[in-house]
């Protein structure tokens, strides 16, 4: 069985915000990148209804570019549509971690200035990496 841990935490080491991205199974019956969305899980948390937990998310969606991915990188591309696209999952439907890859822009952004927990908010797309490990491979693939 395999185990990953997902964070998502507003302060980490005292660095600033940690918010991992993940494969959100948006339809069980399609196979590969078609059937999942790319999201940003923003805060976990677990309520109880009638004695009956219920573990979710709440997650920043990502839009897909196109219906396939791109013809150069071989990635699929996603980009932020709408900034309050803010949703609440139940954690079933988180399939795997996801790495996003920035693309970068023509104008010129100052590496230096870049902090890692600013990239989701400096860059507009991102290239899903399918090269992260084997099982990201499978998936997007």
């Amino acid at each position: 069985m395999h185990c990953e841990y997902i964070c998502s935490c507003p302060e980490w080491r005292n660095m600033g915000p940690h918010y991992d991205c993940v494969y959100v199974v948006t339809d069980p019956h399609a196979e590969g990148m078609v059937g999942l969305d790319v999201a940003c899980v923003l805060c976990f948390y677990s309520f109880n209804y009638l004695g009956t937990d219920y573990p979710c998310a709440i997650i920043h969606w990502f839009v897909c570019v196109g219906d396939v991915p791109d013809a150069d990188t071989g990635m699929w591309i996603v980009h932020v549509h709408n900034p309050e696209n803010i949703t609440i999952i139940h954690i079933d439907t988180i399939y795997h971690a996801a790495q996003l890859i920035p693309i970068y822009a023509a104008h010129h952004i100052n590496p230096g200035s870049v902090k890692p927990h600013e990239s989701y908010d400096k860059y507009q797309s991102f290239y899903v990496n399918k090269f992260a490990d084997h099982h990201a491979f499978k998936i997007t693939s």
